[in-house]
């Protein structure tokens, strides 16, 4: 339910401001540390040249939107989709983005040194947590068989939505929604 609800209100609640700024949607965040009520995280492990970037395999067990599909499903490629970024207003209390590019570089790190792409299943266990200091970034699968994704593109967006989606542009972090709305990728405060 909760990728779809994020996916409804990035359609429903966007407003771009007169200035030409990212547009902008208001929702609701869970408890600190998590990206769904009731999250339970399956697998963890730390990424990155000094290991510090946490990284959690978690499932969202009240969200019950996207049925499993067999596990000989193989996964599309989704790199390169276009996605449209919204922030969340209003501002302050967002991710310091040097905090941030510390998750993005380990993303590149990983690309380089294990492989360009990740798999993201289907269904409930589809949500891959990343996290340093006071950023927190997560994507979510919202297709219902799994997908690969680039590190590098992952890098970039985290790049681009925590410095453009801070408290000068009235918001506290954001989002890309894949235009097909496969997938989406999330930015805010740990």
């Amino acid at each position: 339910m909760r990728s779809f609800l994020t996916a409804a209100l990035a359609v429903v609640l966007c407003t771009t401001s007169a200035s030409g700024a990212l547009p902008t949607m208001d929702i609701a965040l869970p408890p600190s540390g998590q990206v769904c009520e009731g999250q339970v995280n399956l697998s963890e492990t730390f990424i990155g040249k000094d290991q510090n970037v946490r990284v959690q395999f978690a499932t969202c067990p009240q969200d019950n939107s996207v049925a499993l599909v067999p596990r000989q499903t193989a996964p599309i490629n989704v790199c390169g989709n276009t996605c449209q970024t919204f922030c969340f207003p209003p501002a302050g209390g967002g991710p310091n983005p040097n905090d941030c590019t510390i998750i993005a570089d380990a993303l590149l790190f990983d690309s380089q040194n294990i492989g360009p792409l990740f798999t993201v299943p289907s269904g409930t266990n589809n949500t891959i947590v990343m996290q340093f200091a006071t950023c927190l970034s997560f994507f979510v699968n919202q297709e219902t068989i799994p997908i690969e994704y680039c590190r590098s593109d992952w890098s970039s967006l985290i790049k681009f939505i925590a410095p453009n989606c801070q408290a000068t542009q009235n918001a506290h972090g954001g989002l890309c929604v894949a235009t097909k709305q496969q997938w989406f990728a999330q930015v805010n405060h740990s």
